[in-house]
């Protein structure tokens, strides 16, 4: 008999989920909600068997989306009951110092994950409110928290500590704790196996790079440093927010103008970046600006490879050596552009990048590298729904490490 795991992944208005089988390692099925509790209409969406079901209704909540989303799947397959499903795996961005492994949900880690939404407001809350909705929907089914930072807890003191007044930084749990750590994770231990390397002693950088973007440095698939820090603010210029910027510049605009701190939140996080400077978030259109000549697209493309190639340089220096640099999700699977960008200013060192295995599209992952290239540059696809249905198949054989067990 098969066994899977449903993985969600709830945001303020959207969930996201797939049905992972554990034993092929496939996506069963997949699917997506969108616009919950929004003035429009909402939008449902379930892949199953090469299948699209689309549907459009108002959604006023959390629980209506994920009441729908097991309708579906009675409906369209695969029927949960029949599948196998051992638990139900859930996404959650910050765990804190609360969380250094995956937790089985009950009333207390549900009200911690929500505590901790000071951290991240606009994902805990929403992630919490989907464990509690599907534990009242799948009562009999174990319910796992998978924390996005607990992969970074294992990052020495001097590189989680900030530089701030010690009483502060304890009392308000201010350090960093980094994001994208599943994916960073999974990333981490597949490179070295595409390269027929063992993961003992592999140095390697990988730059998830989407709308949001992080990097990290790894050894022996254990990390030593991260891009994004107490939020997902910190690090590399992405889609709609800004990253590394002096902080300085805060206090700047809220003694010079009538900005509110909720509009400042809103626009370091959602206006600014990429989108910020040239209108879009989305770089395949920042590409078509650069070739009709935009000069805002042109800079804000620069300061993107600028930044990326300097958290290279330093997180290359602090590995005293480096194996592989891999890039993975949506800009790094896909945009060769910003690869190539990126391996030229590195060229200095050594790296050779295979034009053609570049510019050539796929869905595998693959050494883009040419083979007397100093570092190996690798694409791979990552895969966190099967990193967080793995972790939820531990906790439910083993049980957390909090004293929960799944019985």
């Amino acid at each position: 008999m098969s066994r899977t795991v449903l993985v969600i992944n709830a945001g303020s208005s959207s969930i996201k989920y797939q049905l992972i089988d554990l034993d092929s390692s496939e996506s069963l099925a997949s699917g997506l909600v969108e616009s919950i509790g929004e003035p429009i209409d909402g939008h449902y969406r379930h892949e199953v068997n090469g299948e699209k079901y689309e549907f459009t209704e108002p959604i006023p909540d959390h629980r209506t989306g994920l009441q729908h989303v097991l309708t579906f799947f009675e409906t369209f397959g695969p029927e949960l009951s029949e599948a196998g499903l051992i638990a139900v795996g859930h996404r959650v961005v910050q765990g804190g110092s609360l969380f250094p492994t995956p937790a089985l949900a009950t009333d207390a880690t549900i009200q911690s994950v929500k505590d901790l939404a000071t951290l991240a407001p606009l994902h805990n809350g929403p992630e919490a409110i989907g464990v509690e909705v599907m534990r009242d929907l799948l009562p009999s089914i174990p319910q796992v928290m998978v924390f996005d930072s607990s992969f970074f807890s294992e990052m020495p003191e001097e590189v989680k500590t900030y530089p701030l007044n010690k009483e502060i930084a304890r009392k308000y749990n201010i350090k960093k704790y980094g994001a994208h750590g599943t994916s960073h994770e999974f990333i981490g231990k597949e490179t070295p196996a595409l390269l027929h390397k063992p993961l003992e002693g592999f140095k390697e950088i990988v730059l998830h790079i989407g709308n949001g973007a992080s990097v990290s440095a790894q050894i022996s698939g254990t990390p030593i440093e991260t891009s994004m820090g107490l939020t997902p603010l910190e690090g590399l210029m992405m889609g709609s927010r800004t990253g590394d910027i002096d902080p300085a510049s805060i206090f700047y605009l809220l003694r010079n103008t009538d900005m509110t701190v909720d509009e400042l939140d809103d626009l370091y996080n959602h206006k600014s970046g990429m989108a910020g400077m040239t209108g879009y978030g989305d770089l395949r259109i920042v590409h078509k600006l650069i070739e009709e000549g935009n000069h805002d697209a042109q800079l804000a493309l620069n300061m993107y490879i600028h930044r990326i190639v300097s958290y290279i340089g330093s997180y290359w220096a602090h590995l005293g050596g480096l194996d592989a640099i891999t890039f993975t999700a949506g800009v790094g699977e896909n945009d060769d552009v910003v690869r190539k960008l990126v391996c030229e200013k590195l060229a200095p060192f050594g790296i050779k990048l295979d034009e053609i295995k570049n510019e050539t599209r796929s869905k595998e992952p693959r050494v883009i590298s040419t083979p007397d290239s100093s570092v190996a540059i690798c694409v791979i696809p990552t895969n966190e729904e099967l990193a967080i249905a793995e972790k939820a198949e531990q906790i439910v054989i083993h049980g957390d490490a909090y004293g929960n067990t799944a019985e």
